[in-house]
């Protein structure tokens, strides 16, 4: 297979069809994200084809991700368009996530070893340093969800599938939780971080999982209002990159 069939199967050789799909959904992600492609943009395949260099089902996998993560809607026989997510769907979302990751710090306290606990406390340590040294929101986010990230690994497969699912469905909304906490500089959820970095040595498991939902009612309470304030203004807020997940 040379370079150029390589490429309409699915990218250059030695890289898997899956890859391929994952990195044209990440491209058009980051362009949604960024207002590039407006909510009601139809991703035609034959254009993407063109566009990526893939074949149909590179094209159709990486709308199928996109639609999985709530940025595309896919319309039989019409095809995929960017979504117009509402700050009512946005709240929803939130509250589920919020009962599991309560869930997920719940068990995390009770199932994890010591050494695993005393990590997870430095780990807690570090984003709270960070915050309040002012570092970017976006380096706050990904600390939380690296921590909120181990938690879940205590959970059951279930759970942990649940969790996985609703974290694609959010992915979108990183951006706006991003200028939530960039908007509170040392304020925002970090009590609630304090809380839970309290209740993990004593093994407090309903502290702990107070503590994470009510982080989560925080930036669904500000993620909301975010959208909409965008909603109510003339011209599109630009949106920052999410971070890739």
């Amino acid at each position: 297979m040379n370079e150029s069939e390589a490429r309409r199967e699915g990218g250059l050789p030695g890289a898997g069809g899956g890859r391929a799909a994952d990195a044209v959904a990440d491209a058009l992600r980051q362009r949604i994200q960024a207002n590039d492609l407006a909510p009601g943009a139809w991703l035609r395949e034959a254009r993407l084809c063109a566009e990526f260099g893939v074949g149909r089902s590179i094209a159709r996998r990486a709308l199928r991700i996109l639609g999985e993560d709530g940025l595309v809607e896919i319309e039989e026989n019409r095809g995929a368009r960017v979504s117009a997510t509402t700050a009512e769907e946005v709240f929803d979302l939130y509250e589920v996530r919020a009962a599991l990751y309560g869930l997920a710090a719940r068990f995390a306290c009770l199932r994890m070893s010591d050494r695993a606990i005393g990590q997870m406390i430095d780990d807690i340590d570090r984003l709270l340093d960070a915050a309040a040294a002012g570092a970017p929101a976006e380096q706050i986010i990904e600390a939380s969800e690296a921590i909120f990230g181990a938690m879940a690994g205590h959970a059951s497969a279930d759970a942990q599938r649940m969790i996985a699912s609703i974290r694609r469905k959010t992915r979108f909304h990183f951006s706006y939780a991003a200028l939530a906490l960039a908007a509170h500089g040392g304020g925002g959820p970090y009590d609630h971080w304090r809380q839970i970095r309290a209740a993990l040595p004593r093994r407090d498991a309903a502290a702990a999982s107070e503590g994470a939902r009510n982080i989560l009612y925080f930036m669904q309470g500000e993620v909301a209002r975010i959208m909409l304030a965008h909603r109510r203004q003339p011209q599109p807020m630009q949106r920052t990159a999410a971070p890739a997940r």
